[in-house]
């Protein structure tokens, strides 16, 4: 009985069974900032809901939908989230609210029926209390005010503004600075192959390569070969690392020679591996680009953790060996249990001394977990600095840059800001809408060629919600949405525009 009891025990709760592919995409530390994420989503439409469905299933803590109007039965027959016919008449909040429900029990859904333009009106704080606002075809004056008020004040909510007409959208976020501390770069931290701590150095020494058996010979990592291997190259050649490429093939065939029988692939994997002893381990250009951001030179107790660590770093970086902390991550590698265990040990414990080091140089308290994050992903943060809603329409010469390099997308976006751009009661004629793109642009500078065939799409289905675009548009929105909610990974910082005629998507 037992027995069974310490099984049962170890179980993942329910929660972890639930959510255990999303986990392991953003840990635990991403589904908690989802989890305590309000949302406020203005609009019950398709699009909203197939947004909104793409956030509840992953565990959104509570969201708000503010619509004040009725199912009509063009709703009733696009949106999924709706219960067909019995939904017309009622309201669309309220409808939307209740079917979203029923994917996750675990979030709050709350159906708000007021009026938009009131709210902004006579309470325009009710939109700067949630964590993120997202509106879909929003009229145009309300968006310009609300994007206004949030944009008036840093400590204010990200805007996301969706657009989409027929089979043509755009989304686009608002924010003022996203700082990234688990950005999931690509680029692995650096071994620090060529600047070997002291206990890498005097454990690669000390192996007897010419006496050791020929099975553990086969199992030595390639760190410590080719941590051997160099110091043996420096010692004689004056201290220097292979530089020209005679000498880098050179040192590369010294490893091969190395081996005792010709499959020993672990050697074979050292010499695809030489480059790190040539390759000096330095802070990154990126990474040091950021110790010179404005944020660290106004530094106060109020400023955010993320660039007390960040001053932290750049103190840290400025002492010997002149680069980032060191991480106990380490990649595969050819190696038995033993050796592999035993090296990552030494990686661990200086990782340690030099977490230790780092955090003597903050100057306010922080968590230790943030610090452990901040550490282990210090090769790969980053620090975003968003625009306006509008920002683009307004600057005459960024659009005729985004005519000129990005024809595609500029047609799409002209297309739709067309659109919002005309008059009430104005029908939405080719002729109309050609007309509202070509006064966003200066005098001079022609709409793309590409721009009738778009166009002509926003002219037949200017109001159009349809299914599919409503399902693509969900899950990259709610994708982008995740990633500044969990603060990981780097989301859109420009106009996504999506063309579901010739089925592509593409960045401004």
């Amino acid at each position: 009985m037992l027995q069974d009891a310490t099984i049962i025990s170890h179980q993942p709760d329910s929660k972890t069974r639930r959510y255990d592919r999303q986990l392991r995409l953003w840990a635990a530390s991403g589904q908690n900032a989802l989890e305590n994420a309000h949302l406020l989503v203005i609009s019950g439409s398709a699009t909203s809901t197939s947004i909104l469905k793409n956030l509840v299933l992953p565990g959104i803590g509570k969201f708000t939908i503010l619509d004040h109007s009725q199912v009509t039965p063009e709703d009733a027959g696009n949106n999924f989230f709706l219960e067909g016919p019995s939904s017309i008449g009622k309201s669309r909040a309220q409808e939307a609210v209740r079917l979203l429900g029923e994917l996750n029990e675990g979030v709050v859904g709350v159906a708000d029926t007021s009026n938009v333009e009131e709210l902004l009106e006579k309470d325009p704080s009710y939109f700067t209390s949630f964590s993120i606002v997202i509106v879909h075809n929003l009229e145009t004056q309300l968006l310009h005010k609300l994007s206004t008020l949030l944009w008036s004040d840093d400590s204010f909510p990200p805007l996301v503004v969706v657009r989409s007409a027929g089979f043509l959208a755009e989304f686009f976020i608002q924010f003022h600075e996203h700082t990234i501390i688990e950005s999931h770069s690509e680029t692995a931290p650096s071994l620090r192959i060529d600047k070997a701590f002291p206990a890498l150095l005097e454990y690669s020494m000390s192996l007897d390569f010419a006496n050791m058996d020929p099975t553990d010979h086969t199992h030595i990592p390639y760190i410590p070969i080719l941590v051997r291997t160099l110091q043996d190259w420096k010692n004689a050649h004056d201290g220097r690392p292979p530089q020209t490429y005679p000498e880098k093939t050179a040192f590369k065939k010294s490893i091969l020679d190395m081996k005792v029988k010709y499959d020993e692939e672990n050697f074979d994997e050292a010499e695809s591996q030489a480059y790190r002893c040539w390759t000096e381990t330095s802070v990154p250009s990126d990474i040091a680009a950021l110790f010179q951001d404005p944020q660290l030179s106004r530094l106060s107790l109020d400023s955010p953790p993320f660039f007390h660590l960040l001053e932290a770093l750049r103190k840290f970086t400025l002492e010997p060996p002149h680069t980032l902390p060191l991480t106990s991550t380490l990649p595969d590698m050819k190696a038995n249990t033993d050796g592999y265990i035993h090296l990552q040990k030494l990686y661990k414990a200086r990782a340690e001394e030099e977490k230790a080091r780092f955090q003597s140089y903050l100057t306010v308290p922080i968590d230790d977990t943030m610090i452990d994050l901040f550490v282990k992903n210090a090769h790969a943060l980053r620090i975003l600095r968003g625009k306006k809603w509008g920002a683009l329409d307004a600057d005459q010469t960024l659009l005729a840059n985004a005519v000129a390099s990005s024809s595609k997308q500029a047609s799409i976006h002209l297309s739709l800001s067309a659109l919002s751009a005309l008059k009430p009661g104005v029908a939405p004629t080719v002729e109309a809408l050609t007309a509202e793109a070509q006064a966003l642009l200066a005098s001079g500078t022609e709409l793309p060629e590409e721009f009738g065939e778009y166009v002509g799409e926003i002219a037949r289905a200017p109001t159009a919600d349809l299914p599919n675009t409503a399902a693509l548009l969900g899950g990259l929105v709610a994708q982008e949405v995740i990633k500044v909610i969990t603060k990981q990974y780097v989301p859109i910082e420009s106009y996504c525009t999506i063309d579901l005629v010739e089925t592509w998507t593409g960045i401004i």
